[in-house]
């Protein structure tokens, strides 16, 4: 597998692009989205989701993952919202990338990358949420308001809040030391 960078994103975009035969909305999540907006991190995998519920998101995601195999590259469809709570009008904070063919681009919302993040705890999570906020995507005081308003409903999600409330700490000691 091929480590992804910016240009391997595009083409991987292009290339799905024309082979889509409906319009569709995909949004970027992961480090294959942050590459774009230029953290330097390198990942090995391209994470997804669609929009809105679509018809044919199982051809579709085998479309992905054809023109991933063709390209070497690993590929998988992320439904974020079942793995967190999404914050209140996340799809609004939505970063538009591009159209390519019937495709319409789109990094997630960057609070809810950052949660999930957090919400893993890696050091490597940490290090990206630490970019986007020295690079001003996201300001901490509102990324702490989004992570109180879904505090309450961590416990149906995959999120243990005892962990989570230690990657953020770890976040904010870093964060303020810096």
């Amino acid at each position: 597998m091929h480590s992804i960078s910016k240009p391997i994103v595009f083409e991987f975009l292009e290339r799905i692009g024309e082979k889509f035969p409906q319009g569709v909305s995909l949004y970027l999540l992961g480090v294959s989205a942050l590459c774009i907006i230029g953290n330097p991190r390198v990942t090995n995998d391209i994470d997804y989701t669609f929009g809105n519920p679509i018809p044919n998101e199982n051809t579709l995601d085998t479309i992905i993952q054809n023109v991933a195999t063709q390209m070497d590259l690993d590929v998988e469809s992320v439904p974020l919202g079942e793995f967190i709570p999404l914050p209140a009008e996340s799809s609004s904070r939505r970063k538009y990338v591009g159209r390519y063919g019937n495709l319409e681009v789109y990094i997630f919302d960057l609070y809810s990358i950052a949660i999930s993040k957090i919400a893993r705890g890696f050091d490597s999570d940490i290090e990206d949420v630490l970019f986007l906020l020295k690079k001003n995507l996201i300001d901490f005081d509102r990324l702490e308001k989004f992570i109180s308003e879904i505090s309450p409903k961590m416990i149906r999600s995959d999120i243990d809040p005892t962990e989570f409330v230690t990657y953020f700490n770890e976040l904010r000691k870093q964060w303020f030391k810096g």
